[in-house]
C-alpha cells in the first residue's frame, strides 16, 4: 500500500453484472474505494453494497455514494472527486465499472503521480497493449477526439477518450468537471493544459465485450458514438 492516500473513484450506472467483481478486485489495491451509483436503473446499488459488506472486503475502505437520478459519468466522477478531496485523498484514480480495465494496472498507472513526477496520468489504448476496440469507435470517435484536442487544446494525445486516469491533489483542486456527459474526458484534458499541469500517457489494456458500441447505442452510461461526438463538439468548455 502506498504511503500516500490513493483513492479510486468508480462511476457506475446499470452495471449490476460487473460492479461486484470490479469492487472486489480494486478495493484491496487502494487506500479507499468510492463507488458513485449514478441513478437507479437496475441492481447496481444493491450489488455494490453486497460487495462492500462481504467478508473479503471487511478490512477495506469502500464507500457507496448515489445520485437519485442518472446525471452522467462526468457528474458521477465529480461527486467522487469531491468526496475523495474532503476525506484526505492525495491521489485519485478514475476507473470504469464495466470490467474493461485491469485492476492490476492501477499501480503502474499511479506510480508517476504518487512519486510526484506528474500531476496527471492518462491511460492509452494505443501504446502497444491489447485493445479489441470496435471499428467505429477506433476509426471515427477516436480520430475525431484527437482532432478536436489538437485543434482546440493544442494537445497531442493518442487516446483522448480513455476513462482510466490518475490525478494528484493539486489537479483535483484545479479541475472541476462541469461536463456531465462523455465530453468530460476532453474537459479534463483542456483544464490540464490550461492550468499547466504535468501530464503523460501510460499504456493500458482495455477489453471490450458485447456492450453495444454502435453509432447510437451504448450499454450502461448510454454513450453511443453519436452522443460522444455531440458532446465533444458541443462541449461548453470549447469557446
Amino acid at each position: 500500500m502506498h504511503s500516500k492516500k490513493v483513492f479510486c473513484v468508480i462511476p457506475a450506472y446499470n452495471e449490476e453484472k460487473n460492479i461486484k467483481k470490479v469492487i472486489s478486485e480494486v478495493a484491496p489495491l487502494v487506500h479507499s474505494l468510492v463507488v458513485v451509483v449514478d441513478g437507479v436503473g437496475d441492481r447496481t446499488l444493491e450489488e455494490a453494497k453486497e460487495a462492500k459488506n462481504s467478508a473479503e472486503l471487511k478490512n477495506t475502505n469502500v464507500y457507496i455514494l448515489k445520485h437519485i437520478i442518472n446525471r452522467g459519468q462526468g457528474a458521477a466522477l465529480q461527486t467522487g472527486d469531491d468526496f475523495a478531496l474532503n476525506n484526505g485523498a492525495d491521489v485519485v484514480v478514475h476507473f470504469d465499472a464495466d470490467g474493461q480495465f485491469l485492476s492490476t494496472e492501477i499501480e503502474d498507472m499511479s506510480s508517476a503521480v504518487v512519486n510526484g513526477d506528474f500531476d496527471v496520468v492518462f491511460g492509452s489504448r494505443f501504446l502497444g497493449k491489447e485493445s479489441n476496440m470496435p471499428f467505429f469507435k477506433k476509426q471515427v470517435i477516436m480520430r475525431l477526439g484527437r482532432f478536436v484536442n489538437r485543434i482546440f487544446l493544442g494537445l497531442e494525445l493518442s487516446d483522448p477518450q480513455n476513462g482510466f486516469r490518475v490525478v494528484n491533489k493539486k489537479a483535483l483542486q484545479l479541475i472541476k468537471i462541469e461536463q456531465d456527459g462523455s465530453a468530460h474526458c476532453s474537459e479534463i484534458l483542456a483544464k490540464t493544459a490550461k492550468n499547466g499541469l504535468r501530464y503523460k500517457e501510460v499504456a493500458v489494456t482495455v477489453r471490450y465485450y458485447d456492450y453495444g458500441q454502435g453509432l447510437f447505442s451504448g450499454k450502461g452510461r448510454g454513450k453511443g458514438g453519436f452522443i460522444i461526438i455531440k458532446d465533444l463538439i458541443l462541449g461548453k468548455f470549447i469557446n
